[in-house]
């Protein structure tokens, strides 16, 4: 099978979409590919091509994808919040030709800038509505022909973009999906970024796989957000942890009643506040876990049984397994490298060989977080291996200390580095944003922590702030931070 036909069975009258009070059916959605894909064809699109797709969350953004893999191109969406420098950048990186851009960012000073002028043609979505005469051309493409390539955000250097194929993205889509019940009758909300890996599979494509309608959020507001769950009825919702605090903190019982489960990725859920949602709403938040060199579902928590602060047992058809540094598995609950293995796993970066072979080394997918299996096969995340902090000789966890600081009330969101100390190599460094209205010292916050952790593991420096940097699925910066506090502790010297 071929990813364009994921929801070929589907009843033509079958409602898919729902955006803006617009709606389209299952039989529209397949027409309008098709259209699509010819224009593209008819503009010079050949196999292989790489267009890119520069848009918000919209029916259209859907249309786009598929029909730029249907006319044989690889579709490489774009984060719509980049500057016209990290896009062209991009575009060169990729060899890119063609370029869907809904937001029409101009982009002529910075495809110049990379010695681009005129090598790319740009389209609206308008654009691709033109009726065009043109006999398509049916490529016989293979399950693992690349078909999308995701760059990843960048956050160690350039970014890097991560080849997925058709079997990579049906694979992880059927196996995120034989654990997360999906329906046709389901009412599903993608408030996620469509060009992200993972609202795309487990908000749009797997959900296209089995039917069911997608209300879709052009960007998320609360209120919105509130008025479409009421107003369309909807029964599942995946989100990442910042939408489940403010689920927390502005949404009642009877307000989330009909929705039969809440995932969550992107970023690590917080124990303190998966536990406060089961009390409120009486349902669990289903931790998952992923990333885009793996389509990107790697693990989630079964309904059966949900484990608050693992991210869950590893998604049919994927095998995981905890490391050391040379690659031996570690034995009982010992912290390693996660690593995976299965068809979700990508074919390589575009590009770059070394890198390749690098992540995927011996056939697993190293993906850099450390971690540790209990006896059931749940997973828990310990942190980031580049995160990880070497302060007077002792390995810290910075996740380990965000989640004893969030266990007091005063605190809203928490992020904890490491920065150059002199006589330590590296010192623990927090910042924290408050709840509204709260106040705390930072003495009494750090005899709060002496009581909970180690002392060598209580931060050396405090700094609270209106909020921290976050990329688009809601996971915090912490490259940014590590900038700032170098700048901070500058200036409290002075």
């Amino acid at each position: 099978m071929l990813y364009f036909d994921i929801f070929g069975q589907h009843a033509a009258d079958k409602l898919a979409f729902i955006f803006k009070g617009q709606e389209m059916i299952y039989g529209e959605l397949r027409h309008k590919i098709e259209q699509w894909a010819n224009y593209l064809q008819a503009q010079g699109v050949e196999r292989g091509d790489k267009v890119g797709l520069f848009s918000k969350n919209c029916t259209n953004f859907v249309v786009a994808y598929f029909a730029i893999i249907k006319a044989g191109g690889v579709v490489v969406p774009f984060n719509f919040q980049l500057a016209a420098r990290e896009v062209a950048y991009i575009v060169k990186d990729a060899g890119m030709k063609f370029l869907i851009n809904r937001v029409s960012l101009d982009l002529d000073e910075a495809l110049s800038e990379q010695g681009l002028t005129g090598k790319l043609k740009q389209y609206t979505y308008e654009d691709l509505d033109e009726a065009v005469e043109h006999d398509f051309v049916d490529y016989q493409m293979q399950e693992d022909d690349n078909c999308t390539i995701i760059y990843t955000s960048g956050t160690t250097g350039k970014p890097k973009g991560a080849m997925l194929s058709h079997k990579n993205l049906i694979a992880n889509a059927r196996g995120y999906t034989l654990v997360v019940d999906i329906y046709p009758e389901d009412m599903t909300l993608c408030v996620l970024p469509m060009y992200h890996c993972f609202a795309w599979t487990v908000s749009v494509a797997g959900v296209l796989m089995h039917g069911a309608t997608i209300v879709v959020q052009e960007t998320y507001i609360f209120k919105d957000t509130m008025n479409l769950l009421a107003k369309y009825q909807v029964t599942t919702f995946v989100g990442v942890p910042t939408m489940m605090q403010l689920f927390l903190k502005g949404a009642t019982a009877e307000e989330l009643k009909n929705i039969r489960y809440f995932i969550s990725g992107g970023a690590a859920l917080p124990r303190i506040l998966a536990e406060q949602f089961k009390a409120k709403f009486g349902k669990y938040v289903r931790e998952g876990y992923g990333l885009s060199e793996a389509s990107p579902v790697v693990t989630v928590n079964p309904q059966n049984k949900i484990k608050i602060g693992s991210i869950g047992p590893c998604i049919p058809n994927v095998t995981v397994k905890i490391c050391t540094a040379d690659g031996t598995e570690v034995s009982g609950e010992e912290v390693g490298e996660l690593c995976a293995q299965g068809d979700n796993v990508m074919l390589g970066y575009l590009g770059l060989p070394e890198a390749t072979k690098q992540a995927l080394n011996h056939g697993w997918l190293h993906t850099g977080d450390l971690a540790y299996k209990d006896k059931e096969g749940y997973i828990y995340i310990v942190d980031r291996l580049k995160d990880m902090i070497i302060s007077s000789g002792e390995n810290v966890y910075p996740r380990e200390i965000e989640e004893a600081i969030y266990t007091n009330p005063a605190i809203a969101e928490v992020a904890v580095i490491g920065i150059p100390d002199k006589l330590r190599g590296q010192a623990i460094c927090a910042y924290m944003v408050l709840k509204e209205g709260a106040e705390l010292d930072k003495r009494d916050l750090r005899k709060y922590l002496l009581g909970r952790i180690a002392p060598y593991k209580v931060p050396r420096e405090f700094f609270f702030c209106p909020q921290l940097p976050k990329n688009a699925t809601g996971k915090i910066l912490k490259t940014a931070l590590r900038e700032q506090a170098l700048v901070d502790m500058v200036n409290r010297k002075r």
